[in-house]
C-alpha cells in the first residue's frame, strides 16, 4: 500500500490543481493521499469527490504555520483528520493574512529593484488562498530575471538570513497550534523537523505529550537525521509519517508524488487516533 501523506496544490503554493494531482496519484499507484495546503483546508470537498472517482483514498490534512517562541523559529505542523475542521478556520484565516502582509513587503522591494508589475505576480495566484516567494519569482522567471526558483536569485533575494527582500513575521504559538488542533479532534504531527531545525522542539513536545507524530520521511533529512527522529519517535510512542511534500513546478528539489511515503501501520495509527478523538 502507497500513502503519501503530505502535498500541495494551487490553493496554496503548488503548481498544480487538485484534479492534476488525484489524476496522477491515480496513475502512480497511490492509495492513500493527503493534500496538506498551508493554511487551508479548502480541498476537502473537491478532493473527497474526486478521489472516489479515482480510486485514490483522501486523508484530510492542513499543514498549518506556527512559531517556536524559545527559539524564534518557524515550525509546521501537519493537522490530520480534524472532525470538526471548522474549529480551524480561524487560526487558517489569521496565517494566511500574516503570509500576505509578509508577501507584500517582500513584493514592494523587489519591485523597486525590478520593473515588474504586480499583475505579473497576481496573475500565478488566482487560485491561492495566500501570495508565496514562488509566486514572486515565477514573475521574475517570466521576465528574464532568472532561469530556476532556487538559484542564485532567490537565495540573494529570499535567503531568509541575508536576503535583501526577506520579510518575515512570527505565527500563532506552537502550543497554541497543536492545542487547536485537539480541539478540531484532529492529529497533530510535526513536519519536516530538519527543514527549521525543530528537534529540539519536537522532544520537547513529546516530553509533554503535546504532539502525536513526527514526519520521519521527507527530502529535507538524511539518513542520520532520520535516526534521530526514529529514536524520538520510539521512545515517546509518536506516529512516524512520510510524504513527497510536492509542489510541482515549485518544488525546491526534484520529487513526485509517492517519493516519500507512510507505512501503513502508522497510517492505521492516526485512523485509530482520530477515530478516539470522535469519541473524546
Amino acid at each position: 500500500m502507497i500513502c503519501d501523506l503530505h502535498c500541495h496544490t494551487k490553493l496554496s503554493d503548488g503548481s498544480l490543481g487538485i484534479e492534476d494531482i488525484i489524476a496522477q496519484a491515480q496513475r502512480t499507484g497511490i492509495d492513500w493521499l493527503s493534500i496538506t495546503d498551508h493554511d487551508t483546508m479548502a480541498s476537502f470537498s473537491r478532493a473527497d469527490v474526486l478521489a472516489e472517482r479515482a480510486g485514490v483514498k483522501i486523508l484530510h490534512g492542513v499543514e498549518l504555520s506556527a512559531w517556536d517562541k524559545d527559539r524564534n523559529s518557524k515550525v509546521h505542523i501537519l493537522c490530520y483528520a480534524p472532525a470538526k475542521p471548522d474549529r480551524l478556520e480561524g487560526l487558517c484565516l489569521k496565517c494566511c493574512e500574516i503570509r500576505k502582509e509578509c508577501s507584500k513587503e517582500m513584493i514592494e522591494k523587489v519591485m523597486e529593484k525590478y520593473p515588474i508589475t504586480l499583475e505579473s505576480i497576481l496573475k500565478h495566484t488566482t487560485s491561492s488562498k495566500s501570495i508565496f516567494k514562488q509566486h514572486i519569482m515565477r514573475a521574475l522567471i517570466d521576465y528574464g530575471y532568472a532561469l530556476e526558483f532556487y538559484g542564485d536569485l532567490d537565495r540573494e533575494l529570499f535567503n531568509p538570513k541575508v536576503g535583501s527582500c526577506y520579510v518575515e513575521r512570527e505565527y500563532p504559538d506552537v502550543n497554541f497550534v497543536i492545542d487547536l488542533i485537539h480541539t478540531a479532534k484532529g492529529v497533530a504531527v510535526m513536519a519536516h523537523p530538519a527543514q527549521y531545525d525543530n528537534i529540539e522542539l519536537l522532544e520537547e513536545l513529546a516530553k509533554k505529550g503535546k504532539i502525536d507524530g513526527v514526519e520521519v520521511g521527507h527530502h529535507s533529512a538524511d539518513e542520520n537525521y532520520r535516526s534521530e527522529l526514529r529514536a524520538i519517535a520510539e521512545k515517546y510512542d509518536l506516529i512516524q509519517t512520510g510524504g513527497s511534500d510536492f509542489h510541482g513546478l515549485y518544488n525546491s528539489v526534484p520529487t513526485h508524488l509517492g517519493s516519500e511515503t507512510t507505512a501503513k501501520e502508522e497510517l492505521d495509527k492516526i485512523l485509530k487516533l482520530a477515530s478516539k478523538n470522535k469519541t473524546v
